[in-house]
């Protein structure tokens, strides 16, 4: 089989014949060799008319699940079942032109691993939502390319509709909550290049949208935990974690030493505070943060105490730059502390991560994670 069309369905009675409909004309032409695989969970009689499309139409296929969990779940499900070599996800209320499967497959076919019809690239239209939908999609897509490096690049992360090469998902362990599984895709997938087009979303004709605040909830949790579960994307957070943690050690031994111990001048204390708290957050970083990439060549590893310290002088360094700024601008200096922290922070990290933690290992694992990402 060439392509296999993936089309999750709950209570879409009104809708499923018109998909088959415009599938087939779309694909007229095209490629004859195709399946349409209709994943259910509904409680309607849609499942009664899938079987009266799967009897009359030989591309059509599907399952009815009496324990469905999402529309997520349908797609792995769906991918489970599928026999073609590339995929296509689909949804069922028509919001999703299936007139563009012909230039999905060709990109496919040209070589592109993922295909996303966008709504944000030159020639591409969210129309289709109202104010308050663009609003929240625009809110999911912003935290979800804040919050992930990988999809920083990608215009519509969070969009349904999309194809890929199977080879993609082929032995991806994929565990999705709620809604959006292009962004499991995106995070765990097998993947070098991701290729964008652009679509017009379309208002719903017929059925009821599936949004809620339980699904937007859903959505946070989906982020949270493919973070958590992804080295990659949880070093940053975990690497914030430990500065906050070595700001308290500052100034814990900081009040010891001036409250408790009586050192004197402060500037003293303060100097011995910062290299006691640096020292506390190499040793978490190198323990927790980076503890995969333990450099193998031990004068090499010696070295990663002192590079670690000299990041941090710089680190220093900025945030001081910042607040000597909005001063000479006439700003307030703890903003411009705020934002020297912001930028220090960042700075530190790659710093860190390209230097003090820079193994065969950790270039290797980069290099294989670039991803191309094209638009047209």
């Amino acid at each position: 089989m060439q392509l296999s069309i993936i089309v999750p369905t709950f209570n879409e009675r009104d809708n499923v014949r018109t998909v088959v409909e415009r599938i087939e004309r779309a694909l007229n032409g095209t490629t004859d060799r195709y399946e349409i695989w209709f994943v259910d969970d509904s409680r309607d009689d849609t499942p009664i008319i899938l079987e009266e499309l799967a009897a009359h139409h030989r591309h059509v296929k599907y399952i009815h699940r009496e324990n469905g969990r999402g529309l997520a779940t349908a797609v792995v499900e769906g991918f489970s079942r599928a026999t073609g070599t590339w995929l296509v996800v689909m949804d069922a209320d028509l919001q999703h032109p299936p007139e563009l499967l012909p230039t999905i497959l060709s990109r496919l076919q040209a070589g592109a691993d993922i295909v996303i019809p966008s709504r944000f690239v030159k020639g591409g239209s969210d129309g289709g939502l109202s104010p308050v939908r663009k609003l929240i999609s625009w809110g999911a897509r912003t935290l979800g390319r804040l919050a992930i490096s990988r999809i920083r690049r990608i215009s519509d992360c969070t969009g349904g509709y999309f194809g890929l090469h199977r080879a993609v998902v082929e032995g991806v362990e994929l565990d999705p909550i709620g809604w959006k599984i292009l962004l499991e895709i995106l995070v765990k997938g097998n993947y070098h290049s991701v290729h964008e087009i652009p679509y017009e979303f379309h208002a719903r004709d017929a059925g009821e949208s599936k949004m809620s605040l339980h699904e937007q909830w859903n959505y946070i949790r989906h982020l949270a935990k493919l973070i958590w579960n992804s080295p990659d994307e949880r070093r940053f957070y975990v690497f914030c974690m430990v500065g906050a943690l070595g700001v308290v050690v500052n100034l814990v031994v900081m009040s010891i030493l001036l409250y408790g111990l009586h050192v004197r001048p402060a500037t003293l204390a303060s100097v011995i505070a910062s290299v006691v708290a640096m020292c506390h957050n190499f040793l978490w970083n190198d323990k927790v943060t980076w503890k995969e990439h333990a450099h193998p060549v031990r004068w090499r590893r010696m070295l990663q105490m002192p590079i670690f310290m000299a990041v941090s002088a710089v680190g220093i360094g900025i945030t001081a730059l910042f607040v000597r700024l909005f001063v000479l601008l006439g700003w307030e200096e703890l903003l411009g502390q705020c934002l020297g922290i912001v930028v220090a922070t960042v700075w530190s990290f790659t710093a860190n991560s390209r230097f003090t933690w820079s193994t065969p290992k950790s270039t290797e694992t980069h290099t294989k994670r670039k991803v191309r990402v094209t638009q047209e």
